[in-house]
């Protein structure tokens, strides 16, 4: 059960919807009237729990690198403008309100995570049959696209066959996700494995822009919306290393949290020590993929 913060007021917008990590509100007034800004917060979630830790600067850090990714990229997105109220600067955008997807759209190279749940079960994942003998953290044959279906905020997604997703939005807008998120997966994995990190799977959203064109949205290829794992650690057959909130997860089911997370309460506060570590692997994640210093 997802324990989410009053979003703040912002003068000149109204107040959407806020999930795990974003706020949404449409702006009302000014030049961007009619579109909306997206605020990245530094909330961090885990096992289905807003935390009532912070992670500083993660927000602003998840901002940065989406920018990166869409202009490194260069695919049709949804970012307008990085001109936002002072009180949200670094950490929000401007951007189109899209008629978007009820479609998780996820891409792995990798086998892990749900993905290998699925496999030890049936031999496939999302109805795609796969090698025999594969392990946690096996490179796949090729690249595979494996939706979900888009949970209510507090809910896990649930992965669907691609049948599922030509159900759903019809023949041609299932084609047109598959090939969009497996193209550009594909090419963020070339750029990241040449920064030393290796892009396990990763979820997209796409929306439709008001000419019909597919648009993609949301925050793309970062650590909360992929894996990243140091390619020099990489080692099939064993939980991989990563640049993301792994090590969240890990104090929380450690007996050091006193926390059960089948207990259905709210997590523990996090150590100081446990929030700076995490804080550490975002900004490594960033400044290994961009160069840039944070």
């Amino acid at each position: 059960m997802l324990n989410i913060p009053d979003a703040p007021e912002i003068p000149g917008t109204t107040h959407l919807h806020s999930g795990k990590v974003r706020d949404l509100y449409r702006i009302d007034e000014g030049e961007h009237a009619g579109n909306l800004l997206m605020v990245a917060s530094d909330r961090i979630s885990a096992y289905d729990f807003v935390l009532s830790s912070t992670i500083p600067d993660k927000g602003e850090i998840l901002t940065r690198m989406s920018l990166w990714w869409f202009e490194t990229l260069g695919v049709p997105h949804h970012v307008l403008s990085t001109d936002v109220p002072a009180s949200v600067t670094g950490r929000a955008v401007v951007v189109q309100s899209l008629e978007m997807f009820p479609v998780e759209c996820v891409a792995r190279g990798y086998l892990t995570g749900s993905g290998l749940g699925d496999y030890e079960q049936t031999g496939e994942v999302c109805g795609i049959a796969l090698p025999a003998g594969l392990v946690d953290g096996s490179r796949l044959p090729e690249p595979i696209f494996t939706p979900a279906t888009k949970a209510a905020v507090g809910d896990h997604d649930e992965n669907v066959s691609y049948d599922a997703v030509v159900a759903t939005v019809g023949e041609a807008d299932a084609a047109a996700l598959r090939a969009a998120t497996l193209d550009v997966y594909g090419r963020a994995e070339a750029i990241a494995r040449e920064r030393g990190i290796i892009l396990a799977d990763t979820k997209f959203e796409f929306g439709r822009g008001a000419d019909g064109s597919l648009v993609l949205a949301d925050e793309v290829l970062t650590p909360d919306s992929s894996r990243f794992w140091p390619a020099d650690a990489w080692q099939p057959g064993q939980t991989q290393p990563s640049f993301d909130k792994q090590i969240v997860r890990n104090w929380l089911t450690s007996p050091a949290s006193g926390w059960d997370k089948k207990s259905g309460e709210q997590p523990p506060a996090l150590p100081a020590g446990v929030v700076e570590l995490t804080r550490a692997k975002y900004v490594e994640a960033y400044e290994k993929l961009t160069g840039q210093t944070f």
